[in-house]
């Protein structure tokens, strides 16, 4: 077939119209650096309003109540996981958590206690020591360890001895009286003779009149007797006995006891007279060692008689 002949009219392709499209939409508008200009300087304007003048103040509460249901969403998860735990401990950590709590309350309370029997034992020591600075005398305190168990024999343990300047025939004392003397001396211990043993006996004075007399044990822990005292001497229940010094094992003016009761009998020649010790003989833990004027700065061995002497005679 012959060629066709004619004019042919080029139209634009479909390529170049959208190509030519796609250029026009993203040349419209101003450029990107204006923007760039125009929002910085609007965010200096809305900075300075909001520093000098607070104009954002109620749209920075709004947006913080807008805000708020998102930070809510966010920390959801985390506080459903604790609600979680919480509640779904089980019972064998909230046994072990309770059997904790009640050991350690029960620690607690035994401190509690310990902290009690302190107190209770400063206020006795600090009772020693007022006593001590009452009679002005070298003094030492010392605990008891031990108590004889023999009703006949009325005998206590000290914790201290020689080694602390202890001697045989010291006398001892707690915050209200006479307790007794030291009867044996070791290195480190000492064994002493309370006041109501049988075979104690203390020179005593009448505080009212002077009147002397000598209390003897009687092997009960609330009575000491005076005896050989006339039906007509001068000394009635409530009177103080005291300390007279005469023996030389006790410094005068110490509170030994009170006479409790006093029975004259015509047909008698001596009367009944019965006191009740002033020292907590039963209940003190803490005894008041003192020396006397004599034997202060005396060396405890010179106070004891030599191997070959009789007791109760000196070297010349």
């Amino acid at each position: 077939m012959p060629p066709r002949t004619g004019t042919i009219t080029a139209g634009p392709t479909p390529g170049h119209a959208e190509h030519g499209t796609i250029k026009l939409i993203f040349t419209q508008g101003p450029s990107l650096t204006a923007r760039l200009v125009v929002f910085v300087f609007a965010s200096i304007l809305l900075m300075t309003l909001d520093q000098r003048q607070q104009h954002l103040d109620s749209l920075r509460s709004a947006l913080s109540v807008v805000v708020f249901p998102i930070q809510w969403l966010v920390d959801l998860p985390a506080a459903s996981q604790d609600w979680f735990q919480e509640t779904l401990s089980s019972r064998r950590t909230l046994q072990e958590e309770n059997a904790r709590l009640r050991t350690e309350q029960l620690i607690l309370k035994a401190e509690l206690q310990k902290l009690e029997a302190l107190e209770a034992e400063n206020l006795r020591l600090r009772e020693l020591l007022d006593s001590s600075f009452k009679v002005r005398e070298r003094v030492l305190i010392a605990e008891i360890m031990a108590v004889d168990l023999d009703p006949y024999r009325h005998q206590i343990l000290l914790n201290k001895g020689r080694y602390a300047d202890l001697y045989t025939g010291q006398p001892l004392v707690d915050a209200n009286g006479v307790m007794g003397q030291v009867i044996q001396a070791g290195p480190f211990s000492a064994t002493a003779m309370l006041i109501t043993d049988p075979a104690h006996a203390v020179p005593v004075q009448v505080n009212r009149n002077g009147l002397r007399s000598i209390a003897l044990g009687t092997g009960s822990l609330t009575s000491l007797s005076l005896p050989y005292l006339p039906n007509n001497a001068d000394i009635e229940s409530g009177d103080l006995l005291i300390t007279s010094g005469l023996g030389g094992r006790f410094p005068p003016g110490y509170p030994v006891a009170e006479v409790q009761s006093v029975i004259r009998d015509p047909g008698e020649s001596f009367a009944q007279v019965f006191a009740r010790p002033l020292a907590e003989l039963n209940r003190s833990r803490e005894v008041l060692l003192v020396w006397s004027q004599g034997e202060a700065g005396m060396d405890p061995a010179a106070t004891e008689p030599a191997a070959d002497e009789p007791a109760g005679e000196s070297t010349p």
